[in-house]
């Protein structure tokens, strides 16, 4: 099936698509600050694009754990030129990484075609109503708490079933809005302790019977850190692996920092695997 947006298209026959992660902040955990001004973040775009990225992910404010949030303005003045920019050379899907109601449409206005919202529409109540104004392709996560309070003391008394459920509301909430076009984030890291991100990995299956496509993000976190003792500039390897094993159990979105190198994982995992194909999506 293929979802048709205002740029391009979102081909699910493809196999996992992936999401290039483009953050225009000078305090994202992984890549602050590299591609802060708007010279490289479009010459950062222009590489994604010709290392075979399919959706660019535009964020304008940090969401690592402990992050302070910025104000619309300030995210505005961040996101808009980037994706003007991208729109002049390019009809690559773009996605506007926000949790609010105003960036997001603005967003739309200036040339993305979906949202990804991290709080999957729960910090802002008129995010719904940018979905149904503009019909578009929505990413909804699961977040325990806030991205300054998130990581102090997550608990779960059982968080696939949890993640499981908040997501399927969602799409009861949001399924209307949009023609169901909605994609699911299981949230790793966010909200989560290490035993509850392996938890989710290990149990991509629950979560993909939703019938919606789902996304995985796992790229350089920092449950990696705790899980195999690695700084960030060590974990781009094992992101790759991580990546592999969720497009085996079912995810159709990879949502990554290092968009060549899962291209390749993504080649290899087609050639060397079985790809899971849902007819639905």
């Amino acid at each position: 099936m293929i979802w048709k947006l205002k740029h391009g298209n979102l081909d699910w026959e493809k196999g996992p698509l992936v999401m290039g992660i483009l953050n225009v902040t000078p305090d994202s955990f992984s890549d602050g600050g590299r591609f802060y001004s708007l010279e490289k973040a479009l010459d950062r775009a222009r590489k994604m694009i010709d290392q075979g990225v399919d959706i660019i992910d535009v964020g304008g404010e940090s969401s690592r754990p402990g992050a302070d949030p910025v104000s619309v303005e300030e995210e505005l003045e961040r996101v808009v030129p980037v994706i003007e920019g991208i729109r002049a050379f390019s009809d690559i899907p773009v996605s506007i990484d926000t949790y609010k109601a105003q960036v997001a449409d603005r967003a739309l206005q200036s040339g993305a075609d979906i949202i990804n919202d991290i709080s999957g529409t729960d910090f802002d109540q008129n995010m719904s109503g940018v979905v149904e104004k503009w019909a578009c392709p929505i990413v909804v996560m699961h977040m325990q708490g806030t991205p300054k309070t998130m990581q102090r003391a997550p608990q779960y008394a059982d968080v696939v079933k949890e993640v499981r459920n908040y997501l399927e509301e969602k799409i009861k909430y949001l399924n209307n809005l949009n023609e169901g076009r909605i994609i699911l984030d299981p949230g790793i890291g966010f909200g989560k302790k290490l035993e509850h991100n392996l938890a989710l990995l290990r149990h991509l299956d629950d979560l993909k019977d939703l019938g919606c496509p789902l996304l995985v993000g796992v790229s350089n976190k920092s449950f990696m850190g705790d899980w195999l003792g690695i700084p960030v500039e060590e974990r781009n390897p094992i992101s790759r692996y991580v990546e592999v094993m969720a497009m085996q159990k079912g995810a159709r979105v990879i949502r990554t920092h290092d968009v060549r190198q899962t291209v390749f994982a993504r080649t290899i995992q087609q050639t060397l695997g079985v790809v899971p194909c849902d007819k639905n999506h």
